[in-house]
């Protein structure tokens, strides 16, 4: 529908003051163009919500699902079979791995991902004729499946804190530097494009700069493990977060992705960033969980996302932030239910700034979701985050154009898309 003007009229919306009945939203070119009472338009029955943002994703773990959740271990144990499904894509096979997984994503409500991007090379860290084919495949299967991508390119040198080199399947992960990455990065076109230092595992603090320059988004993976924060203390003598602000990484708008394992003077120094919490990840890997309200309480701003892909569901991201707190503090009430919608629509940390609201002038990315479902009949709307799953979504639109249909992709087959991609792996 973009390019046209219409109205479409919501039993109820989730407007910046909450859920309001019989409201009419009128788009044009993709935009919100006004927000009234009424009952004229497309009827959309149930509640329709901004779409939601998810900041951090890796769409190949998508492939794992399912297949290590059981096991025994670690997360350094999970990280090997990780290993090995990387060593196995190619620019063709993750196109169709990552179009598949963002499809089901687009039935999840999400409308904007930040793919967390550091499968960069071939096999043996040969390049393609086009360095960038890997980045590129991940930016064409997001437009396919009709979503919005911001592509965070990571920084990737070395295998541990200690700068030891990467080999195996991790040499796919390198550019060997940081100006040979910095170089590469500039070939990346077709969406907003972000940064990251993968982690302090991954980048010693002298080549850092490229990405504490970067003009756009910049993230990174910090204080996910403890084990992470000891050899970072052990060689460092600071914490991650401590080494990523002296070195120019953690700036205002940065974003710390986990931020499971830190120390009060690690929160004081993210209180002008975001925090990116991956609950349904963090709890799969036995990470621990992030002091979320402290973060909020020092002025961080909160996101969501769904990382390794255990599940799709930012119903269970956004409940889960509360939920997870309550089992560590043994309180209700860390959340209301405005602030999970806000971290579960927090494009702007991923350098999308005129969506995630319904409002006049914003994107027209808007997420329906059935209130007379098993899970949902008798609710109170406020309540949805604790009560929906994806199986309640009915409409799904990216910018004034439909992508899912009564509960549908609009031109996917995503169950068969996904096992094809996956059962080609193994």
């Amino acid at each position: 529908m973009l390019g046209d003007t219409y109205k479409i009229w919501c039993d109820y919306a989730w407007l910046p003051a909450g859920p309001a009945p019989d409201v009419e939203i009128e788009i044009a070119d993709g935009r919100i163009t006004t927000v009234s009472h009424g009952r004229q338009g497309i009827h959309r029955e149930g509640l329709t919500l901004p779409g939601f943002a998810n900041a951090h994703s890796h769409a190949f773990h998508r492939a794992l699902r399912g297949r290590t959740h059981a096991n025994r271990g670690s997360f350094w144990t999970w990280r090997e079979q990780m290993y090995h499904v990387a060593g196995k894509l190619d620019p063709d096979s993750y196109y169709q791995l990552a179009r598949a997984t963002y499809a089901e994503m687009a039935l999840a409500g999400i409308t904007t991902v930040g793919e967390f991007h550091y499968l960069h090379h071939g096999p043996g860290g040969i390049r393609y004729e086009e360095p960038n084919a890997m980045g590129h495949a991940l930016i064409r299967a997001a437009t396919d499946a009709g979503i919005r991508i911001t592509l965070i390119d990571s920084l990737y040198l070395t295998s541990n804190v200690d700068g030891a080199s990467p080999e195996g399947v991790q040499l796919r992960f390198s550019d060997g530097d940081a100006e040979t990455w910095a170089q590469r990065v500039t070939g990346l076109t077709g969406t907003i494009i972000g940064a990251a230092v993968h982690s302090v595992r991954a980048v010693p603090p002298a080549q850092m700069w490229p990405v504490a320059e970067f003009d756009g988004p910049i993230h990174a993976h910090v204080s996910e493990q403890r084990a992470e924060n000891d050899a970072c203390r052990a060689l460092h003598h600071c914490s991650p977060t401590e080494l990523l602000k002296e070195h120019g990484v953690l700036q205002e708008g940065f974003t710390a992705v986990h931020a499971t394992h830190l120390s009060q003077t690690d929160i004081n120094l993210l209180g002008t960033a975001y925090a990116c919490f991956c609950p349904t990840t963090e709890r799969d890997l036995g990470d621990g969980i992030g002091p979320a309200p402290a973060l909020k309480t020092a002025g961080a701003r909160l996101t969501l996302g769904s990382d390794s892909h255990a599940v799709i569901d930012f119903f269970e991201e956004a409940r889960a932030l509360e939920l997870n707190e309550r089992l560590a503090s043994q309180a209700r009430g860390h959340f209301s239910a405005a602030e999970l919608l806000d971290a579960a629509t927090a494009h702007d940390s991923l350098g999308w700034t005129d969506t995630g609201r319904i409002e006049v002038g914003q994107r027209a990315d808007l997420v329906t979701v059935a209130l007379d479902t098993p899970r949902t009949a008798g609710i109170d709307p406020e309540g949805i985050l604790f009560a929906a799953s994806p199986a309640d979504i009915r409409q799904v639109m990216v910018d004034g154009r439909e992508i899912v249909r009564d509960g549908e992709h609009a031109f996917i087959d995503v169950p068969y898309e996904l096992r094809e991609a996956i059962c080609a792996l193994y």
